[in-house]
């Protein structure tokens, strides 16, 4: 049996029982062993699977820039890191900005306020709009990375992939919303529209925060995955699938308050879902994911 065929056995056999997962970790860990990561085959991968746990962080990382693509380099590119986070954390606890009873979020967010020239006069000033979406990002990839400088980094590019890459795809997508939901479930669309709903829909949730506060972690996490990895239309397949998931209830909403209260709360229904099994939660995920598949062929991202 040649080597490829015992590969196809093997995947075939590792996807009846569950499995499979495993030949996408091998694919992975064999990108990952180049001396010069292939940083479009990186993202290849992680726009058709979702990246295991344990090599998130790192290729997180490197497709963010913060690591460049030879692995000799990484340690030392890594110490400059944690150097400059040293550098600006200490600047800000010498102003008084930020001391060891500020939560952590906040001083991610006074950290990148200084670096990108935008520190207030005052850590008493209000926030602006932009600061609320770099916090709710924050926190959520708190949850996920362990490692403090690791944290910030990843939130710091993130944040900027957000304002510089997609600056202009953003704003767009609430149409793009609107027409595949039309595909979908006119029905719904049309109910949305006689409420006057569609205007209102939490969009700066969905898609400047990228469901941030908003999805479970393991589900933020995969669609996470395709955003670094370059396409933020998987935003729009996630609302999308969040209105169908929940039709019944919103077509029984009569008024947009009401609907954008719920779809706002709607990441309280997510976690009572059946908590010990989440079936529920992996099958929205499951679902998500595929519908995104599903857009790779149908439309140009």
């Amino acid at each position: 049996m040649t080597e490829d065929s015992q590969r196809n056995f093997r995947s075939v056999y590792y996807e009846k029982v569950g499995f499979r997962g495993v030949e996408e970790k091998k694919s992975l860990e064999i990108l990952l062993k180049d001396d010069r990561l292939d940083i479009e085959k990186l993202c290849t991968f992680s726009q058709r699977f979702p990246l295991p746990s344990m090599y998130r962080a790192l290729v997180w990382k490197v497709l963010l820039g913060i690591l460049p693509p030879h692995h000799e380099s990484h340690a030392q590119v890594m110490m400059y890191r944690k150097e400059q986070y040293c550098d600006v954390l200490h600047a800000l606890k010498v102003v008084r900005f930020v001391s060891d009873a500020t939560p952590q979020v906040e001083v991610y967010l006074r950290m990148y306020q200084l670096e990108s020239g935008k520190l207030p006069r005052s850590p008493s000033f209000p926030l602006e709009p932009e600061d609320e979406v770099f916090l709710a990002i924050a926190k959520a990839v708190e949850e996920m990375v362990e490692d403090s400088v690791d944290c910030y980094w990843i939130i710091r590019c993130f944040v900027n992939q957000l304002n510089n890459k997609y600056r202009e795809s953003l704003p767009q997508l609430p149409k793009a919303f609107e027409q595949y939901l039309n595909l979908e479930d006119s029905r719904l669309l049309s109910h949305l529209k006689t409420c006057s709903a569609l205007s209102r829909l939490p969009y700066d949730l969905w898609f400047k925060r990228c469901f941030a506060g908003c999805l479970p972690e393991s589900s933020l996490q995969r669609v996470w995955d395709k955003v670094v990895s370059g396409s933020c239309k998987i935003l729009v397949f996630v609302a999308v699938e969040i209105l169908l998931t929940f039709k019944i209830k919103v077509m029984a909403l009569n008024s947009a308050e009401k609907i954008t209260k719920f779809l706002e709360n709607v990441s309280v229904l997510f976690f009572k879902f059946d908590f010990e099994s989440r079936k529920e939660v992996r099958l929205a995920s499951q679902i998500f994911l595929l519908h995104y598949i599903l857009s790779l062929i149908l439309f140009t991202l």
